[in-house]
């Protein structure tokens, strides 16, 4: 419950900062990262089985029949982050007979893949990202 709470606020807010973004973008959603999502990966590697025995050409070999696996908390490969602006063709009137188009709005929260987009400089930890970086939307 506290994390609906939470994410509401955030919607709020990113309405809020969105109004005083003074630049509309033509092709990109301005997007504000959340923090990383951990996820649990296991991790494998060789494990040597014995010491290196040197073969007729002089060349030390070492088997490494067992593998050994380890489990760890790292961040995810993708990023949640929340809309402040969209692009301008996104505002612009639909004809009745336009083709549907994604439904992303100020305050969505929208997953896309962590090294996509470019980093905006002129608002602090903020991306920009094409509609095709944006894999999925938060319901």
């Amino acid at each position: 419950m506290e994390d609906k709470e939470q994410l509401i606020d955030q919607s709020v807010l990113a309405e809020d900062v969105a109004e005083k973004i003074k630049y509309n973008f033509f092709d990109f959603f301005l997007v504000k990262p959340l923090d990383p999502v951990k996820v649990t990966k296991e991790f494998s590697r060789p494990v040597a089985t014995g010491t290196p025995v040197e073969d007729a050409n002089g060349i030390k070999a070492q088997d490494f029949d067992n593998v050994e696996t380890e489990v760890k908390e790292v961040n995810s490969d993708f990023r949640r982050g929340i809309v402040l602006k969209r692009p301008m063709w996104m505002e612009a009137e639909r004809s009745a007979d336009a083709p549907p188009m994604i439904d992303i709005k100020v305050g969505d929260i929208v997953i896309f893949r962590d090294p996509a987009g470019l980093r905006f400089d002129l608002l602090k930890d903020s991306r920009l990202l094409r509609q095709f970086d944006i894999l999925g939307k938060e319901q």
